[in-house]
């Protein structure tokens, strides 16, 4: 881990203060967003600037209103590409969803999502290779994940609680929309056929989503029954990982409440 000197921190503090950005702090020392953040929020506690005295408020404990669309759309992200940690040097856990710099899009989404389910958390991106890693601190994140545990996903049973399906059956396309974006894609297809005893090619859009986690795919295959869309199972090199939907009209169906990332 990179530990970076008092000056440099403290020059950090000092444009904060002045109302400078996280990211144009972070850029202009070449520091971490993530780690100017956190600077930015221990000398607020210091200073004693933090908004409130207490924790936000949560859906769960404290029936706090939740954005149940936005939360839909989390919850499939969080299956997907999500993880909970808890590094001791913060206290908090995090959540953090993990997106590819090829859609920039997905992660405004991403982003936007977080702070609808957490709207008093702060929200930031921490650069990675490659990627960025969206993260959020909160002490109720299990609360609202009880999905997390030990281990890797597809090592454990993932099963949503009762309040979760509920939330899901009334934003079901949501819900799609974050597994898609995690772990799925909009393909072209193409195959060839003989016409007139002339081979021809034909092109097609295709939906893909490669989960390990039975479970995860099967939360997948059971919202798209429900949805009317129809799938199949692509087995490749023996491993049944991968959920196709190739049809017209359910590509139609996708292509209206998901589309391709962008």
């Amino acid at each position: 881990m990179d530990l970076h000197s008092t000056e440099v921190r403290q020059k950090a503090v000092t444009l904060l203060r002045n109302g400078t950005k996280n990211a144009d702090v972070a850029r202009q020392l070449n520091v971490p967003t993530g780690t100017v953040g956190y600077w930015k929020h221990l000398d607020r506690a210091k200073r004693g600037e933090c908004p409130g005295k207490h924790d936000p408020e949560c859906p769960r404990c404290d029936g706090r209103p939740l954005d149940a669309a936005a939360y839909s759309y989390l919850l499939g992200l969080y299956l997907g590409d999500g993880h909970i940690s808890h590094y001791s040097a913060h206290r908090v856990p995090n959540l953090m969803i993990t997106c590819s710099e090829s859609w920039p899009g997905l992660m405004d989404d991403c982003e936007q999502a977080m702070r609808k389910v957490f709207p008093d958390n702060a929200v930031c991106r921490v650069r990675r290779t490659g990627c960025r890693n969206v993260k959020v601190y909160s002490k109720h994140l299990h609360c609202l994940f009880p999905q997390h545990g030990p281990g890797k996903k597809h090592d454990r049973r993932i099963a949503l609680e009762p309040w979760q399906r509920e939330i899901v059956d009334a934003h079901p396309w949501e819900f799609v929309r974050g597994l898609i974006h995690s772990d799925g894609c909009r393909i072209t297809n193409w195959t060839t056929r003989l016409v007139g005893g002339e081979r021809k090619r034909y092109e097609y859009p295709r939906y893909f989503f490669t989960n390990v986690s039975d479970d995860i795919r099967k939360l997948y295959t059971d919202t798209l029954d429900k949805l009317g869309v129809g799938w199949t199972r692509c087995t490749r090199n023996g491993v049944p990982y991968n959920i196709s939907v190739a049809k017209k009209g359910c590509v139609a169906l996708l292509d209206a409440h998901v589309g391709p990332k962008f």
